[in-house]
C-alpha cells in the first residue's frame, strides 16, 4: 500500500470566509510541500491559487505559506505521510487561496501609474 500526505488547504478569496479543502497526494520520501501542491493543481484541482517561481532568483521566496502553524517556505517543507495544515501568510494582504501579496505597495503597477510613471513610458 502506497502512503499518502493529507494536505488541508485554507481556501477563498480576499474578504471571504475561509473554509478548508483536503487533499490526499502520494508520499515519496523527499518531496516538498510545493511537490505535493504542484501534484494538486495538475491532478486534483487546477483551481488551486498557490505561488511558486524557483527558476528565478529574483522571485523567491513566493512560496512562503505556514504549514502547521510555522511560516515556511513550501519548496524546502518536507512533505511527510500525515496531515499537514497549510495556510497564507497572515502578516500580507491575502488575495486567494495560500497567495499572498509580495511585492512592496511602492513597486506594484497602480502605485507607478498614479505617480507618473506610466505617462513617462507611454510617451517614449
Amino acid at each position: 500500500m502506497r502512503e499518502t500526505a493529507t494536505l488541508i488547504v485554507r481556501r477563498g478569496n480576499a474578504g471571504e470566509e475561509a473554509q478548508t479543502s483536503s487533499y490526499e497526494v502520494p508520499y515519496t520520501p523527499g518531496q516538498s510541500v510545493l511537490d505535493g501542491l504542484r501534484f494538486v493543481r495538475a491532478n486534483l484541482d487546477e483551481t488551486l491559487s498557490v505561488r511558486h517561481a524557483c527558476i528565478n532568483a529574483n522571485t523567491c521566496k513566493e512560496c512562503m505559506i505556514i504549514i502547521d502553524g510555522k511560516v515556511d517556505y513550501a519548496c524546502t517543507a518536507r512533505l511527510e505521510p500525515r496531515e499537514m495544515v497549510l495556510e497564507p501568510l497572515g502578516n500580507k494582504a491575502h488575495l486567494r487561496d495560500l497567495v499572498t501579496e509580495i511585492t512592496p505597495p511602492d513597486e506594484r503597477l497602480e502605485h507607478a501609474l498614479k505617480s507618473g510613471v506610466g505617462k513617462v513610458m507611454a510617451g517614449a
